[in-house]
Order: C-alpha cells, then structure tokens, then sequence
C-alpha cells in the first residue's frame, strides 16, 4: 500500500508531501520546509518510514527547502532538476527519470515556465501528480521570474500534464484559499488560465499582464535554494540540554529513564491535580505541584535558566503545559514521555501512591 502524506506550512502556504511504500518502508518527500523540518522527520519516524530522497519541484522563491535539515538529520538524499541551477545534490534529475521508493516509483517530467528548471513528479500508476507550481488548482505559477516563459508553461502543461488521465489527482505546490487536491480532467475544463478551450497566445498575453509585486522572501529564499537549502552557519537548530525527540504533534519529550538520571538538573513540574499528584501512581521525586490551570498564575515560581521537565497522568496535558511555558518565554523545556504510567511501568521510582 502507498502511504500518503499532505502536510502544509501556513507562512508560505507551501504543500509538502511524503509518499512511503508500506512494504519496504522507504519514503521520498517532495518540497520540504525549512521551518518544518523537525515536523516531517517526527512525521516519518513515527510512520516507521525511511527517507530516501527529498525532491523538489522548482528552485522556490517564497520559502526556504528544508532538504538540507533532513539529509544531516535522516540521512536522505536530496534530488533536484539538472536544469535548476542548485548546487550541493545528490541527483540532478533528468526528463522520464524514475525514482524507486519501495515497490513503487515517481516519474520526473520537465514543466518549464514557471522557472527554468520546473518538475512534475508522476506516480507510477499516473493516478497522481505532483505539479509544483506549474499548475495550481484554478490557476499556475507566474512566469516573470527565475527564467520564466509563459509559452513554455502552457506547453509544458498541454504536453506533459493535460496528457495525464483525465482521473488523475493533481497536488500542487501552494494553495492559498484553503483548496487541497484537484484532478487533470477538472483543470482542462475549468482552470481560468489553461483550461483546452484557451489558446496560446490568450495565456501568454495573461500571464504578462498579472502585475504581481515579487516574494517578500525571494532575496533570502533563492540563494539558499540554489544550495538545496544548506544554511550559512551550520549549528544544531535543535535542544541540547537534553537528547529529546520531537513529535509529529510539535512537542518535545524526554525519555524517563534520561530523566531518571538527571533530576537534580532540571525542575520537574507536574499538572495533575492534588489527588492524583498523590494518588495510586505517586510522583517522580522531587517533582513541584502546580495543577494545569494554575500554571500561567504560578509561572513565576520557576527559574527559566534551568529546563523544565512537564509531568502528568498519560503525558497529554503536560503536553500543553510545555506549549504555555513556551508562550511564556521559556526555552528549556520537554515533556515526559508517556507520563507516570510509563514511569511507573518501567519501574523507575516515585514517592507516594503504590506500583
């Protein structure tokens, strides 16, 4: 079975997504983000996926690829269009090249016009593409920039796309009314811009009049894509107070038995209620008493140069105490993974309640 993923960044209103074969586990990631590389990676360890490539559609203007993170966080490689300029992959793709993912595979074609070097990735059955931002749901690219050619995106489309099955499901790059998925047959009867019935030079004589400014990140995003996203200083971006692990639901934890080790250095708050703080399950040793709802009025009594670890019952609400300390201008902080039940399962000990 194909596994499936459509994920979104709302500050570039960027579509990423991870296709995994289930069989094999291995997994391709097309047009990650910078700012969401912790995000997919939790995604795909949770998946029980590996990541073998990132792909990109286009050298993007409007947000930074996060396939750089990835490659020294997972090991992936990174795979851009040979006609991109980008420097710094490990494939530079060519027009009908295939990538394997499993049992399954992604087809490259070239759908220039928006930029010089654009791709639509195909999936093996032609019941998907991947169109970057060659094609939109109602609408395309601009051509204006990046070597741009509006005759070269309308061909690009009618040949390499609008030859697609009318059934096949197209995902784009972007979407920016909320829109997630629409399919060949739709788009060359209804797209505004390229729909069948328009013709060649009625597009172009559009598409040079759109009057756009350009992205507000074109200066920043460019140059660093034109490096597959490979930062200027190349520090960890990650905690390293502890070695956390990072969920798909964009909260940090700690391991108990790490925790375990290490109470002295931190301050280990538990949300629960009185009676359960000193019910059946007990505490972790040490641990300071400051129920969820309380916490934002009590926050004052924790020192933020020393991290905090968040406790409760199953790990759910000590979840959200780590999102309002983070609100709350600290930076060292982490969940306890699982909770007292983990803590109590594995046998690590507690003052109060009973095993």
């Amino acid at each position: 079975m194909l596994v499936f993923r459509q994920l979104f960044d709302p500050t570039s209103s960027t579509y990423t997504y991870l296709l995994g074969c289930s069989t094999s586990g291995e997994a391709l990631l097309i047009d990650p983000v910078f700012e969401q590389a912790r995000r997919d990676a939790a995604l795909i360890e949770e998946l029980g996926l590996k990541l073998k490539l990132t792909l990109e559609t286009h050298v993007h203007a409007d947000h930074v690829t996060g396939a750089w993170l990835l490659k020294h966080k997972l090991g992936s490689c990174i795979a851009v269009s040979a006609a991109s300029g980008a420097e710094g992959a490990d494939l530079y793709l060519q027009p009908a090249q295939q990538m394997p993912f499993g049992a399954r595979h992604l087809e490259a074609r070239a759908t220039p016009g928006h930029t010089g070097g654009c791709m639509t990735y195909v999936l093996d059955d032609r019941s998907i593409a991947f169109t970057g931002d060659t094609l939109f749901i109602r609408g395309c690219g601009r051509t204006d920039f990046q070597q741009g050619d509006a005759r070269a995106l309308y061909r690009a489309v009618r040949e390499q796309i609008f030859s697609l099955p009318d059934r096949c499901l197209v995902y784009p790059g972007h979407d920016y009314r909320g829109l997630t998925v629409t399919s060949v047959g739709e788009e060359k009867l209804y797209n505004p811009r390229l729909a069948e019935s328009i013709g060649e030079n009625d597009f172009v004589g559009y598409m040079t009049n759109l009057g756009l400014p350009h992205p507000k990140q074109m200066d920043v995003a460019v140059p660093a894509n034109l490096k597959c996203g490979k930062p200027e200083k190349t520090t960890t971006l990650d905690p390293d107070w502890a070695p956390l692990t990072y969920t798909f639901g964009g909260i940090w934890e700690v391991q108990p038995h790490w925790l375990e080790e290490h109470l002295r250095d931190v301050q280990v708050v538990d949300v629960r209620e009185p009676d359960e703080f000193n019910g059946p399950l007990g505490h972790v040793p040490g641990a300071r008493l400051v129920p969820l709802g309380s916490l934002m009025k009590r926050v004052e009594e924790l020192q933020k140069e020393k991290p905090v670890v968040t406790v409760c019952r199953s790990g759910a609400r000590s979840a959200q105490a780590t999102v309002l300390l983070g609100k709350a201008g600290f930076d060292k902080v982490a969940n306890l993974s699982g909770g007292m039940l983990r803590w109590r399962a594995a046998g690590h000990a507690g003052e109060g309640g009973r095993v």
